[in-house]
């Protein structure tokens, strides 16, 4: 039988490192873009290039059955940077499938898209879901929601707010999803031809109505032995500004930027109820308290808390 061979963008990230992982085991094969030179690794040959080069693309896709485009821009500096990173790449990835005659297309996307007016992330990434809607190919768009575990630097500053007792957080509700979850769901499509076609999902952890941002740090604390936890709402104004601030003190490293600010602002980022894959495709295996504890573990073990 001949070996699956799947493309994927953003393989060297977060979440692509654990979907190529999955993948990997899963019994495919993996044309993975990268900017910089990776050890060789079994199972998977490396592709050199960028999201704007489209011939490196086009070689990424060359003999692929499946291309799944995880890359993408969280934090640039404008409006413009933001459409080229989500929005104009994702059309050169298409482009690239197309022109190896591929017709399935995993996208992974952001709540954020629900919300396009309110930061110009979300509207990027609006922009991107509409490219993939009018691709014509077999697609699925996955929307996760904040995404935790071994490897993230994103939600890094919350555990170690939570080790020291005090912890700022927004107002409102979110939702959140292990690392390893939103992989095998990943995968999972990658080997679906059928039910999730033309489809939006919003996965979770399968906590119904999500967390209150509190709560959430609440159970961060419990992972990093803290019984107890001092929370701080923190107002929009006060992220606002704060999003100010650490751009000029961070610049390039800033993670709270003004754009991401509004974003973290709003009080509504919960999986839409009854947009989660069907459960004979994919369901979370693993509770959250023991996720947010194995997470814990490897910061420490890597010296990162």
């Amino acid at each position: 039988m001949k070996q699956r061979v799947l493309a994927m963008t953003g393989a060297t990230g977060f979440v692509g490192g654990a979907t190529m992982r999955d993948a990997v085991a899963a019994g495919w094969h993996v044309r993975a873009l990268t900017r910089r030179p990776q050890p060789e690794r079994e199972g998977v040959t490396w592709i050199a290039g960028a999201l704007d080069d489209t011939n490196s693309l086009a070689e990424m896709a060359a003999g692929s059955d499946v291309v799944m485009h995880i890359a993408g821009v969280v934090n640039v500096p404008t409006r413009a940077a933001f459409e080229a990173g989500n929005a104009t790449a994702t059309r050169h990835v298409i482009e690239a499938a197309r022109g190896a005659g591929v017709t399935r297309f995993v996208h992974i996307s952001s709540l954020a898209a629900r919300e396009p007016g309110i930061s110009n992330y979300g509207w990027s990434k609006e922009r991107a879901e509409l490219i993939v809607r009018n691709s014509g190919l077999d697609w699925t768009i996955v929307r996760p929601p904040a995404v935790f575990g071994p490897g993230d630097t994103e939600m890094l500053d919350l555990f170690r707010m939570a080790r020291r007792g005090v912890a700022l957080v927004p107002s409102g509700r979110m939702s959140a999803i292990y690392v390893d979850d939103l992989a095998r769901l990943l995968v999972a499509l990658a080997a679906d031809r059928g039910v999730s076609i033309g489809q939006v999902y919003e996965p979770d952890d399968g906590r119904a109505m999500g967390w209150s941002h509190r709560s959430f740090a609440r159970a961060v604390a419990r992972a990093v032995g803290r019984q107890r936890l001092a929370t701080l709402a923190t107002p929009t104004l006060l992220l606002k500004a704060g999003g100010q601030i650490d751009k000029f003190v961070r610049r390039k490293r800033a993670k709270l930027t003004p754009d991401r600010a509004r974003y973290i602002a709003h009080p509504d980022w919960v999986a839409t109820e009854g947009a989660a894959p069907p459960r004979d495709l994919w369901y979370p295996s693993r509770d959250t308290d023991d996720a947010l504890a194995e997470t814990v573990r490897w910061y420490r073990r890597e010296g990162w808390l």
